[in-house]
C-alpha cells in the first residue's frame, strides 16, 4: 500500500501538516460569518471578508512560489505556518470584527500560499511514476479536515456559545500549528533554494490563447455562481433555517464525503475520454446548487442540496488537467498561475457584491448566482473546447 501511493518521509509530514493546517481552518474559518456578527460585525463585512480571501488566493500564489523558491519548499512552509498561526493570534487576543479581518489576512489564504511549496515537495520527493500519486495523495487528505472541522467547531459552538467556542477552536488551531510545524522539521527532506528563472507574470498573458480564454470566461461565471452566495450559506442554514452549528457541520461533512468518494474514479474516466463532458457536468452542479438551496428549507432537503455541492468536485480535476492541456508546452505552469490570477481577482469583486445582493434579499442572491451559474455553463457548451476537439 505504501509503495502504491509512494509514501515517504517527507509526504508523512506534509499529510500530517494539510490535516492539522486544514482542521484549524475549517474549524474555525468556516464559522466566521456567524462570529463577525456576533461580535458587532455587518453583513457588509461577511461580504467584504468572502471578497478578500477571493483575492488573496489570488495574489498570494505568486509571493508563495517565489519564496518556496528562495528558501526551500521545508523553510517556506514552516514560515508560511507562523504567519498563520500569527493571525489566529490576532483573532484570539482582540475579540472585534476588524481584528478578525486583520487577523485573515495572515490565514485566510493558507493553502493558497503554500500550494506552490507543496507542489515543489511532491516533484522532488516522489519518483516521476508517482507523482500524479502524491498530488492525488494531497488533494484527498486535503478533505478530510474539510469533512471534520466543520463537525468539531459546530461542538464548540453548541457547547460553549458562539464567541468562546470560535476563539477555543482558534486555539486549538494555533496548537496544531506548532504541532505542524514540527512534523515538518523533523520528517520533511531539506531540499536546496534555487533562483526563479522564468517569465514575467505579465508575459505570460498572451498564453492564454482563445480556447483558453472561453474556458476562463465560463470558469469566471462559474465562480460567481459559487462565491456569491458562500458566505452567506452558514447564515442561510442556521440563522433562517433553524439549523444548529452542529447540523451545519455534518452538512459540510456530506459535502466533503461526496467529493472524496467521486475525485478518483471520474478523472480516471476523463483521462480515458474527452474532458468538456466532466467539465460541463461539473458547471451543472456549481449551477444547480444556489437553486436548491434556496428551496432548502429543512436539514433534508439540505442534505440534498451539500450533496449536489459536494458533487462540483465531479470534474474539478479534469478541468484543472484542460488547463494544462491547452496551455502551451513548455509554459504550462506559468499560464495556470495567470488563469488563477485573472479568474480569482475578477471572482474577488463579485464576492464583494454578495452582502448588496444579500441586503436586497436571500433570493436575489441566491438567484442572481443561479443565473450566473446558467450562462457560464451555456456559453462552455457552445465555446468550450476539449484537447481532442482541437487536435
Amino acid at each position: 500500500m505504501i509503495a502504491f501511493f509512494g509514501l515517504n518521509a517527507s509526504m508523512g509530514a506534509m499529510i500530517v501538516m494539510v490535516i492539522f493546517i486544514g482542521m484549524g481552518e475549517k474549524m474555525a474559518e468556516r464559522f466566521l460569518p456567524l462570529y463577525l456578527l456576533a461580535i458587532g460585525g455587518t453583513t457588509l463585512s461577511v461580504g467584504f471578508l468572502n471578497a478578500m480571501d477571493n483575492l488573496l488566493s489570488a495574489l498570494y500564489s505568486f509571493p508563495g512560489g517565489f519564496i518556496s523558491d528562495r528558501l526551500g519548499y521545508k523553510k517556506a512552509l514552516i514560515l508560511f505556518t507562523v504567519i498563520a498561526m500569527f493571525g489566529y493570534m490576532i483573532v484570539i487576543f482582540f475579540p472585534s470584527w476588524q481584528a478578525v479581518l486583520i487577523g485573515a489576512i495572515f490565514f485566510i489564504s493558507w493553502t493558497a500560499v503554500s500550494l506552490p511549496a507543496v507542489m515543489s515537495m511532491v516533484s522532488k520527493v516522489m519518483p516521476k511514476e508517482k507523482r500524479t500519486m502524491g498530488v492525488s495523495v494531497h488533494s484527498f487528505v486535503r478533505r478530510i479536515p474539510m469533512a471534520l472541522g466543520p463537525v468539531v467547531g459546530g461542538l464548540l459552538i453548541g457547547e460553549y456559545g458562539t464567541v468562546i467556542g470560535i476563539r477555543t477552536a482558534f486555539g486549538a488551531a494555533f496548537i496544531m500549528g506548532v504541532a505542524s510545524i514540527a512534523f515538518i522539521w523533523f520528517f520533511m527532506e531539506n531540499d536546496l533554494p534555487n533562483k526563479n528563472n522564468g517569465k514575467s507574470v505579465l508575459s505570460s498573458f498572451k498564453n492564454l490563447n482563445a480556447p483558453l480564454r472561453n474556458l476562463l470566461i465560463s470558469d469566471i461565471l462559474i465562480r460567481f455562481a459559487e462565491q456569491i452566495p458562500y458566505a452567506f450559506v452558514v447564515i442561510w442554514a442556521v440563522e433562517n433555517n433553524g439549523i444548529t452549528p452542529l447540523e451545519f457541520g455534518i452538512l459540510t461533512t456530506i459535502e466533503m464525503v461526496t467529493a472524496m468518494l467521486i475525485y478518483i474514479p471520474v478523472a480516471y474516466y476523463a483521462d480515458k475520454y474527452t474532458k468538456k463532458p466532466f467539465v460541463l457536468i461539473t458547471f451543472g452542479f456549481f449551477t444547480a446548487f444556489p437553486l436548491v438551496l434556496y428551496y432548502s428549507r429543512s436539514f433534508t432537503v439540505l442534505a440534498v442540496a451539500f450533496i449536489l455541492r459536494g458533487l462540483k468536485e465531479f470534474g474539478e480535476p479534469t478541468r484543472k488537467a484542460l488547463i494544462m492541456d491547452l496551455a502551451p508546452e513548455n509554459e504550462k505552469a506559468g499560464t495556470f498561475g495567470v488563469y488563477y490570477l485573472v479568474r480569482d481577482v475578477i471572482v474577488s469583486i463579485a464576492a464583494l457584491s454578495s452582502a448588496f445582493l444579500w441586503d436586497i434579499s436571500p433570493k436575489t442572491n441566491f438567484m442572481t448566482a443561479f443565473a450566473c451559474g446558467l450562462v457560464g455553463s451555456i456559453y462552455f457548451a457552445i465555446r468550450g473546447k476539449d484537447l481532442k476537439q482541437l487536435g
